[in-house]
């Protein structure tokens, strides 16, 4: 697949066990399709959720052992049975993916949590299968860090989602901070937009945090890995304090010079405090 997204998810880097990289490009294949089909191109939601609604008819082929309809779905299938992993994650995925096309606003952080409990912590949880690591602890840590790699993604994307009308800041925190969800980029609030997202950037951290001491916990490549995806996750967040929380103008990503950090802090032995 050509993927011309940023991805705060590493996909069959270099450290990735060549035995699991089929399976991993597999899974990959079946979100990245998924999610496309909610969120690209002109179709109307009827025909996004129609679409959808073939994935979700596809992935209940696999389970009852019937022929996959089409190629992805073959390598999907061989996957799933190569590894034995569970099908709900995958079915949390199509679940967020049609919510993608229904709903544009989250009143509460709650609602906002169990959206990201379905568009993001299914992808720890299937790597957590495949590395054979997917025990309670371990899953309530990579839960952690991947609804908070999907708060960063939203806070560094404010302005793009805008441009698509949708809103991630929960209703209740802009009517907190006195922000109308109409005039988010309003200079003249600027003030009271560094307050929200100061707010959130603080809140999303603390939960980064929380689930780090699964990467240090693991170990090997995958262990390595995740220190990588922890602290590339904490760096944007930086990034987004650096330009003073305007992501309106100034888009925070990765440079090379960040990347290196990255890999420096990656490398220490110690879990973050």
């Amino acid at each position: 697949m050509a993927v011309d997204h940023y991805e705060n998810f590493p996909v069959a880097s270099l450290l990735l066990p060549r035995r699991l990289v089929p399976a991993v490009q597999a899974i990959y294949a079946f979100a990245r399709g998924a999610d496309d089909v909610a969120d690209e191109g002109d179709a109307t939601p009827a025909q996004r959720l129609a679409a959808l609604a073939e994935y979700e008819a596809a992935l209940v082929h696999i389970e009852l052992g019937a022929p996959p309809p089409g190629p992805v779905f073959e390598r999907l299938a061989a996957a799933i049975a190569a590894h034995d992993l569970p099908f709900k994650p995958f079915h949390d995925l199509l679940s967020a993916f049609r919510q993608d096309v229904t709903v544009t606003r989250y009143q509460s952080y709650d609602e906002l949590l169990d959206y990201c409990r379905r568009s993001a912590n299914p992808v720890g949880v299937l790597m957590l299968h495949l590395y054979g690591a997917a025990t309670p602890d371990n899953v309530r840590d990579s839960d952690a860090i991947c609804t908070a790699l999907q708060l960063i993604n939203f806070w560094q994307d404010v302005a793009v989602d805008q441009h698509k009308e949708r809103i991630y800041i929960p209703m209740d925190d802009l009517a907190r901070f006195a922000i109308s969800p109409a005039h988010l980029d309003n200079p003249a609030a600027h003030g009271k937009w560094r307050a929200l997202m100061r707010f959130e950037v603080e809140r999303t951290r603390a939960l980064m945090l929380a689930g780090a001491p699964l990467a240090w916990r693991l170990p090997g490549r995958i262990g390595l890995e995740l220190r990588l995806v922890v602290h590339g996750g904490l760096r944007i967040l930086e990034a987004i304090e650096q330009v003073d929380y305007d992501v309106f103008r100034r888009r925070p990503v990765l440079r090379r010079a960040d990347w290196l950090k990255v890999f420096w802090r990656a490398l220490r032995p110690l879990p973050l405090e």
